[in-house]
């Protein structure tokens, strides 16, 4: 029966569905957003241009990014139940409780369970200001203290990084969060995206789809990568370390965090977005030695790049929270923020060609047997 069956382990290569809204070139190192590179996206938008170009397919006019841009302010608030939510759940992980928050407000928003294209967008454009205020909340109450109020004459970024620390942020460090959101906006049909997908594809709505998303976000092999390169960093301890540090971890055929990812075999075209950002930042706070670290590391790397394992754009992402003091458990949530527009856009394809998502697995279990009742039976040894 299984003869000629060929199994694609985790469906990598296999093209499930046609997407209009990322290409990604893994053997070229090349991201576009509806065609646009992710360098020009990067150095000349905004999170905000973006999120509409994802949603809408262009780059919005002055007016379009205008009516974009009051409808993700007037969104900056979340029901009062969720708070109490939060505020009961403060001792949680932060991507349990965002994962339990989004989930909620399915039960209070009131198109949340319409399944159709425009309440998608309309409700993806209030997930979008939602999800990060949502993370602010928590992390405010954990901390003993009330949320801070949104303030909306502050960009998304620099909104959320006011109600995240309770203190305006400089220009530098606003742009860098909004470029940080920017290249974690959207990446084809990553595990979470798929998870998403899967669950449209049962004609679930767009709360349940995220609710998906941010549950698989939460995994290590996916979400991770940005934790890990910071304990990495500071179990290398100084940059005099770091050949030594990669010298046995490839001796014994343990990864280095940071290097190499499922689709690129160059540089992420993201990370150095993230390196120029950390660079600067880290020498303006008179923290140099986290850069000094990391690229030390990416040297002492060097001859195992024509093996694809090369920077990815988390590489550098954790330097840059751990400079603005941010706790490691919400590195994730903060990928989870920038990545809203892109789930929403995924579920939105979905849903415009929309099938139930069903592979299949090969079964190797045992042939046809007998039925034996209970008073026949005499154990299986191997359980103990």
């Amino acid at each position: 029966m299984s003869e000629g069956v060929k199994i694609h382990r985790g469906l990598k290569g296999i093209h499930f569905e046609r997407s209009g809204v990322s290409l990604i070139d893994g053997a070229k190192g090349e991201l576009s957003y509806r065609g646009y590179s992710i360098h020009d996206l990067a150095t000349q938008s905004t999170f905000e241009e973006v999120a509409y170009l994802l949603i809408h397919g262009e780059l919005p006019a002055r007016s379009e990014l205008a009516r974009f841009d009051a409808a993700l302010k007037e969104a900056r608030h979340v029901p009062e139940p969720i708070h109490d939510i939060i505020r009961r759940l403060a001792g949680g992980h932060p991507m349990d409780v965002l994962r339990t928050a989004v989930s909620a407000l399915a039960a209070l928003e009131p198109r949340a369970r319409e399944v159709s294209e425009e309440a998608f967008i309309a409700n993806g454009v209030r997930l979008t200001s939602q999800i990060p205020m949502i993370v602010a909340a928590h992390h405010a109450s954990r901390n003993g203290r009330e949320p801070v109020a949104p303030d909306p004459t502050l960009s998304h970024a620099a909104n959320w990084l006011w109600m995240l620390k309770g203190e305006k942020p400089s220009d530098d460090s606003a742009r860098l969060a909004d470029v940080d959101f920017i290249l974690h906006a959207e990446h084809g049909s990553n595990a979470s995206a798929f998870a998403a997908r899967v669950t449209v594809g049962t004609d679930a709505d767009l709360y349940g789809a995220i609710t998906t998303a941010i549950g698989t976000l939460a995994g290590p092999a996916h979400g991770g990568a940005a934790e890990d390169v910071m304990r990495m960093v500071e179990e290398i301890g100084a940059p005099e370390n770091a050949e030594a540090y990669v010298r046995e971890r490839r001796a014994a055929r343990e990864p280095v965090t940071g290097f190499g990812h499922r689709v690129y075999r160059t540089e992420d075209p993201r990370a150095r977005h993230m390196r120029d950002g950390v660079e600067k930042l880290s020498r303006e706070m008179g923290q140099p030695r986290w850069f000094e670290i990391l690229q030390a590391v990416v040297e002492a790397m060097q001859p195992y790049a024509r093996h694809g394992l090369n920077v990815n754009v988390d590489f550098y992402s954790g330097a840059i929270y751990q400079l603005h003091g941010i706790p490691r458990d919400l590195y994730v949530p903060i990928f989870a923020i920038g990545r809203v527009p892109g789930w929403v856009i995924q579920c939105i394809e979905q849903l415009r060609s929309n099938i139930l998502i069903r592979p299949l697995t090969l079964y190797n279990g045992p042939e046809s047997r007998e039925y034996i009742p209970l008073a026949g039976r005499t154990g299986n040894p191997s359980a103990g």
